[in-house]
């Protein structure tokens, strides 16, 4: 594992018009490291995490990203293609809801085997093998292989939304709510799938969520938003044990993050 973070954040800022969408946030994340932001619905959270995935421009900041060949690039300079080409292969980003992250007229087999071309693959068998494999790992019936995700329950489609984003082996994944909706029992089961297989393949994660329990399961790290801000980080048990900031004493408190 290098020494140098994969991802570095520096002053990153978005404003809309008058309103701040996120102000000045800066941080480093390494390979293997799990990173919850978490915050009242408005504290930016989601902001920054469409930020980072570059799928918005800031107003100023830099996001720069160490390649495979061990080159940090300004992912900023980069031009559009280069960063489509990071999301379809080095990054991942499983949406809160699934049907963003899905393409819901395509098999189960082809949202997975769709990954695997985009790096280059074009054996039909070997990518249909490796759909095959995937669906056991996220827990889908393989016999579902080629059914579409308009037949799947929403945790069925959250699982095949991991599946095709991990298949390509990703090192940084973006995670927007990915519990969210579901109910109690088919959270749990998700959780547990999404910690093993984080922990399985040493990614490095950013994830966005307003269930507490959640971050502490998940994450390393906490940062905690307020008003565009980062008010607080720090390692989870850490702040959530043992929160500073009065803001994050009544989020602890009130386990109602929103």
């Amino acid at each position: 594992m290098s020494d140098t973070p994969l991802l570095s954040v520096s002053g990153l800022t978005k404003h809309f018009g008058h309103r701040i969408g996120c102000a000045d946030v800066s941080f480093d994340l390494y390979e293997g490291e799990v990173l919850a932001i978490v915050g009242e619905s408005g504290s930016g959270k989601s902001t920054l995490l469409n930020l980072l995935a570059t799928e918005l421009s800031p107003t100023r900041g830099g996001i720069r990203y160490r390649m495979r060949d061990g080159a940090m690039r300004d992912l900023l300079a980069m031009s559009e293609a280069e960063r489509r080409f990071l999301l379809r292969t080095d990054w991942g980003f499983v949406r809160q809801d699934a049907t963003h992250g899905l393409r819901m007229n395509v098999s189960a087999g082809g949202n997975v085997g769709e990954r695997l071309m985009a790096v280059g693959q074009r054996h039909y068998g070997r990518i249909r093998g490796t759909a095959f494999d995937w669906l056991e790992r996220v827990e889908i019936e393989t016999d579902r292989i080629d059914d579409t995700p308009k037949a799947f329950s929403g945790g069925m489609r959250q699982r095949l939304q991991i599946a095709r984003n991990l298949v390509t082996h990703p090192r940084l994944v973006f995670m927007d709510e990915p519990t969210s909706g579901l109910d109690a029992s088919v959270q749990a089961r998700l959780l547990d799938l999404i910690r093993n297989l984080v922990s399985e393949l040493g990614l490095a994660v950013i994830i966005v969520t307003h269930d507490l329990a959640v971050a502490r399961l998940l994450s390393h790290r906490v940062m905690v938003m307020k008003s565009g801000r980062v008010i607080e980080t720090g390692l989870t048990d850490q702040v959530l044990d043992d929160p500073r900031e009065l803001y994050t004493q009544l989020l602890v408190s009130s386990v109602l993050v929103v």
